[in-house]
């Protein structure tokens, strides 16, 4: 499919050539909108691109953002690896830089494309080929030496679902984890890196082709020892903790959830890899474990605090949550409090969302079964939310009582509300 031809530069001539690269050829190949795009410039200055009214914002190579359409245009370089890690690089941006060189540093081919002011594709290193075979391959052997590469492949993996890493990449990939590349990952870089692919369309594909390298495994242990972990077939027909935490990241996307509920969905069952093995499948206790070790890695990756909150209180809770239909109205308020529900109620719909996510992720016909449990929580939550909790204080006290009389006051009123409102 011919990409559509670059708009004209808005009556502001760009010194040199200006060519649109990157995803915004890939996506016009593939037939996908293109929100944004890139540019590269080849045969100018920084001082030209002052000079026609470019504003600088690169930091480590020359980047200029369009007067008047606000895109961005860097001028074209090459880079040169000079220390571990993704920041020991020399970056070299001259006139003298051509747009093969410039192409030829990017990471897979279908990145690695370019289109000119008529239209035309440059594609020097067959990104068209590998899109229609949908092949995700690396451009060159410089991908080894930035190992936020591995985790770029990865998410392009979970956005396009359908594609299969290159054998050769594949290996590549390898290599760098066992030569310790993706030890040199800071936190900061990881976890952009997760977020971006868990809200794909295709989740799991992040991390399966995360631990095909060998990366997950250094970067989210407690998540790759949740392989080979069996589980009970009744409860659980596809047995496998790890297969499990993928179908419950494809159900979280196909219920749509937002960031924080797909994280939690991912740190839930951390626990189960910790279960004493004298005591599978069965995984008695993993709830407080997967508290623990859910902390843990949020400490670690510096993970944003409404994400970690909300696995902390689904991965504590999501067992009572599945049992709560058996639950009376004392035993349903309890939960709601322990959940923070009456302070927090979108927090609350969040946490049964990931709730029904873990409910659906599982083999057999649990996909297609209906989560009453959710709709009897927000119910028993709605109907507890109505009392009025300042006009009994004020009773109480009126009465001579004390505040613990208050507390007590309000939550019989409660339990009550829900015994009314819902069967129980």
């Amino acid at each position: 499919m011919q990409a559509e031809t670059p708009a004209a530069d808005a009556g502001i001539p760009v010194p040199g050539a200006a060519y649109v690269v990157g995803g915004a050829v890939r996506d016009a190949l593939l037939g996908l909108p293109v929100h944004d795009r890139d540019w590269v410039v080849v045969g100018a200055t920084p001082q030209q691109m002052l000079d026609a009214g470019f504003q600088p914002v690169g930091r480590d190579f020359p980047v200029f953002l369009h007067p008047r359409t606000h895109e961005e245009y860097a001028l074209a370089r090459t880079e040169r690896k000079t220390g571990p890690g993704y920041r020991g690089f020399v970056v070299q941006a001259a006139p003298g830089v051509s747009l093969e060189d410039d192409l030829l540093r990017r990471d897979l081919t279908i990145n690695a494309m370019a289109q000119d002011a008529r239209g035309g594709i440059v594609d020097p290193h067959g990104g068209r080929a590998d899109l229609r075979d949908k092949v995700l391959r690396h451009v060159s052997p410089a991908f080894a030496e930035d190992p936020v590469r591995i985790l770029r492949l990865a998410r392009f993996a979970a956005r396009f679902g359908d594609f299969t890493v290159a054998p050769e990449t594949r290996e590549l990939m390898r290599a760098m984890v066992r030569a310790g590349e993706a030890d040199a990952l800071v936190p900061e870089r990881v976890w952009q890196e997760l977020a971006r692919g868990m809200m794909e369309p295709s989740p799991r594909r992040l991390f399966e082709v995360l631990r095909d390298c060998g990366a997950l495994a250094r970067i989210l242990p407690e998540v790759d020892a949740l392989w080979g972990v069996p589980q009970r077939v009744d409860y659980h027909p596809e047995v496998d903790c790890g297969e499990h935490q993928m179908l419950v990241m494809q159900a979280a996307a196909a219920l749509d959830a937002d960031l924080p509920v797909r994280w939690a969905c991912l740190m839930h069952d951390l626990g189960k890899a910790a279960t004493p093995a004298e005591i599978l499948p069965r995984h008695i206790g993993h709830e407080a474990r997967s508290v623990a070790l859910a902390r843990g890695v949020a400490q670690r990756l510096r993970v944003p605090g409404e994400c970690a909150e909300l696995a902390e209180t689904v991965a504590a809770e999501h067992g009572n949550i599945h049992k709560s239909l058996g639950f009376g109205a004392a035993a349903l308020l309890r939960l709601l409090q322990r959940c923070d529900a009456l302070r927090r109620p979108r927090r609350f719909a969040s946490v049964l969302l990931a709730c029904e996510a873990d409910h659906r992720g599982r083999g057999g016909d649990f996909p297609r079964q209906p989560y009453p449990q959710r709709e009897r929580l927000l119910a028993a939550l709605d109907a507890a939310s109505a009392v009025d909790a300042g006009a009994i204080a004020q009773g109480v006290v009126a009465a001579g009582g004390k505040p613990a009389a208050i507390a007590q006051a309000v939550a019989v009123a409660r339990e009550r509300a829900i015994a009314q409102a819902i069967p129980v």
